[in-house]
């Protein structure tokens, strides 16, 4: 069973799971594809890791299949590594999916949230809306949404969001670019409502709030197919 506990980003993959140096070039270039070092579609070459990390090719090897099974990276036998790809298709039944199951996992976590997390929810909440750049409100974003599913217990639900949550990063920071301020606006409004609804213990008006709250991103997707274009 796999317990997620409060801390900033309760469903990351464990990044040193047997202290490998796979697992640390997992880490790595974990961090640099989310930030968005690498764009969707590009090729990993296990020579250049290896160059960049001082590393033989086993441990990069490694790292590219620790990367797949978050979501992160497609592997193509035979032929290499590229960054996760998706269509507008597959986007959007993504974004269906966690509709249904993280609102799902934030009823799990909530009777276990405490008032320190949920104080740490109401700043993240209150930081968004001061306006930050993009990198930093997909941070606290990713923290925030991450955070609020801190309390809950499973074994295969947090497992997946978490992968779901990798594979659409990029699409967020896309989202989060081209939004305007009314969208925005709503946005933020979203993140305060949510706060609310976990700070009375409303589990069902949290996970309404939050299922609108993904919902917005999809629809705003699909109305700018070009992203992805490959």
């Amino acid at each position: 069973m796999t317990t997620t506990t409060d801390r900033t980003d309760p469903m990351a993959s464990a990044p040193s799971r047997d202290g490998s140096a796979g697992s640390r070039i997992a880490t790595r270039l974990r961090d640099e594809i989310l930030s968005g070092a690498y764009a969707p579609g590009a090729r990993i070459r296990q020579e250049d890791v290896a160059e960049q990390f001082g590393a033989s090719r086993l441990p990069v090897r490694e790292a590219l299949r620790i990367l797949e099974s978050d979501g992160l990276v497609t592997l193509v036998a035979n032929t290499g590594a590229w960054v996760s790809h998706l269509s507008l298709a597959e986007c959007e039944e993504m974004y269906q999916i966690r509709e249904r199951i993280e609102p799902l996992l934030l009823r799990y976590s909530l009777p276990q949230l405490s008032p320190e997390t949920l104080g740490r929810l109401q700043h993240l909440a209150d930081e968004m809306q001061a306006g930050p750049d993009v990198e930093t409100f997909l941070r606290l974003d990713r923290e925030f949404h991450l955070l609020s599913y801190s309390g809950a217990v499973t074994s295969i639900l947090g497992e997946t969001i978490h992968r779901l949550w990798n594979s659409t990063q990029h699409y967020r920071r896309a989202f989060t670019t081209l939004i305007g301020p009314d969208v925005n606006r709503a946005v933020h409004y979203e993140h305060q409502l949510l706060v609310g609804a976990l700070r009375r213990g409303d589990g069902e008006e949290a996970e309404r709030m939050l299922a609108g709250h993904i919902r917005r991103t999809r629809l705003e997707l699909s109305q700018h197919p070009s992203l992805f274009a490959q």
